[in-house]
């Protein structure tokens, strides 16, 4: 079985990921932006749009914290979400379900495509949040 550090390694080698060593002003700052959006997609006085929009821009800064914590960068959006298992042992199910929530971004940004889920909304808040405490909980970038 591939360790998570190979499937990354892997993942580089085949240009997938690009090795860039981690920078911790960087980290933080995908933090500090995950901590400012997750209270405001909680907002009921928000329009369902706006609150999925906000907890999706806070998992997807949480899950690129993953990647850089662990030194790699990508040029596509979606794949931080999943290799989620790799970077923070996120489990399939969640991931898979963030993946999916990027669909669903992508096609109310890019066909005005959008539904009003409360249920998926709530579901991808606590999502985040549990994100949140596995990306806080791998501490200080490594220098």
């Amino acid at each position: 079985m591939t360790s998570p550090r190979e499937t990354l390694q892997n993942l580089a080698k085949i240009g997938k990921l690009k090795a860039e060593p981690p920078d911790q002003a960087e980290f933080d700052g995908l933090l500090r932006s995950a901590r400012n959006r997750l209270p405001d997609a909680q907002n009921p006085g928000l329009n369902a749009e706006s609150r999925f929009s906000l907890a999706y821009d806070a998992a997807h800064s949480l899950a690129l914290a993953a990647l850089r914590w662990h030194g790699y960068r990508s040029e596509n959006r979606h794949i931080v979400f999943q290799i989620l298992g790799s970077t923070v042992s996120l489990p399939a199910a969640k991931w898979r379900f963030l993946d999916n929530c990027h669909q669903k971004r992508n096609r109310a940004l890019y066909d005005g495509d959008y539904e009003e889920d409360e249920p998926l909304i709530r579901e991808l808040i606590a999502v985040a949040k549990e994100l949140q405490a596995a990306v806080e909980a791998l501490g200080p970038v490594e220098a």
